[in-house]
């Protein structure tokens, strides 16, 4: 009897590790700065940045698959070393409640949970369409492409090509959408510091699994753009 009990909690075990569920978005503090990690869609992003100071630090992101107690994919962006691109890595991770042990930066670090990523614009889109002189020009898929990554209370875009790993920018934040208006709250913009704590409102809509995405951009110039899920 005290055998079969056991067998039956080490299988419970093995089955709560095997199926972690770590979508969502994470946060960790360092000395000066604050980290924001999100998994959503088999991809995560971790953006590095001062708030206070408006200061860029670093961004890192490519696919991830949670398998057996690891999470493993390919990194397609990297803004500290180039290099790593089209790299493929493997980390084991341990979750227990809203606490993540992930050694993403080669240490085993712990996260905090953010939000569940449960809302509707949750997950990973890249641009597909843009609006140029009144008319929608498809954008194909290609190695250099846009990004943006959304928890349920979090964004993160960024301009890649994850063939050469060149890296062309960045912005995140937070972000919300309700009654057909999305609005983004700028914390960090690798290419322009002064946008940093900038709100911007766009009218929004998911149709037909497209996010269609218009109104002013942050240098003041309209924009109509579609975005589908990867």
């Amino acid at each position: 009897m005290n055998k079969f009990i056991l067998l039956f909690l080490m299988v419970l075990n093995l089955s709560v590790v095997f199926s972690q569920n770590i979508t969502g978005a994470w946060t960790r503090n360092l000395d000066t700065a604050v980290q924001y990690l999100t998994v959503v869609d088999n991809y995560f992003s971790v953006a590095t940045f001062n708030v206070e100071g408006k200061k860029f630090i670093s961004t890192r992101g490519g696919t991830a698959s949670v398998e057996k107690g690891k999470m493993l994919g390919t990194i397609e962006f990297n803004t500290v070393d180039r290099a790593e691109v089209k790299s493929s890595y493997s980390y084991d991770i341990t979750l227990k409640e809203k606490t993540l042990v992930l050694p993403l930066e080669g240490i085993a670090k712990k996260w905090q949970k953010v939000d569940d990523a449960t809302e509707a614009l949750a997950g990973n889109w890249r641009i597909t369409g843009r609006e140029q002189a009144g008319t929608m020009t498809p954008i194909k898929p290609a190695a250099r492409k846009t990004i943006k990554i959304l928890s349920g209370t979090r964004f993160q875009w960024a301009a890649i090509n994850m063939e050469t790993g060149e890296f062309f920018g960045t912005g995140g934040g937070l972000y919300s959408f309700k009654d057909g208006t999305y609005t983004e709250h700028i914390e960090f913009f690798s290419r322009d510091a002064s946008r940093v704590g900038a709100s911007l409102s766009f009218k929004a809509e998911i149709n037909n699994g497209e996010w269609h995405h218009s109104g002013l951009s942050s240098k003041g110039e309209k924009i109509h753009e579609v975005w589908s899920r990867k």
